[in-house]
């Protein structure tokens, strides 16, 4: 560091900031200026997804549908678990084996305690 003092040493940051935030403004300001407005009265129309509304947006869904998005997010989650452990199964020994027995059986308690709650129905 020698005889500079501490400030000095964040102007190459200072001037990353500032140049990134430029850009960004600078970029913004060009795309608002280039493009085109023509707006007309099927352009200024509500849709979604290309088709016309035909109700209100705001449904009421089931809260079975929540519980099967939860499910699905503890179970992908529980492969990024999985992933690991198999790639290092034979440096974890029966350790390893036994704690991966207890993580799927919690996962499976919580599947079954949903599927007896009728969240889950296979009919």
């Amino acid at each position: 560091m020698g005889n500079e003092s501490v400030p000095l040493n964040y102007i190459p940051i200072l001037i990353f900031i500032v140049v990134a935030l430029a850009f960004g403004v600078v970029s913004l300001l060009a795309g608002w200026v280039v493009r085109p407005s023509h707006p007309y009265p099927a352009k200024l129309r509500t849709y979604e997804s290309g088709s016309p509304l035909f109700q209100d947006a705001r449904v009421q869904f089931p809260m079975r549908y929540y519980i099967i998005a939860m499910l699905f997010v503890i179970f992908d989650i529980e492969f990024v678990f999985l992933y690991p452990w198999a790639v290092d199964f034979h440096k974890l020994g029966l350790a390893g084996l036994v704690e991966m027995i207890v993580f799927i059986g919690i996962l499976l308690v919580g599947f079954w305690y949903a599927w007896r709650k009728g969240a889950l129905e296979w009919d």
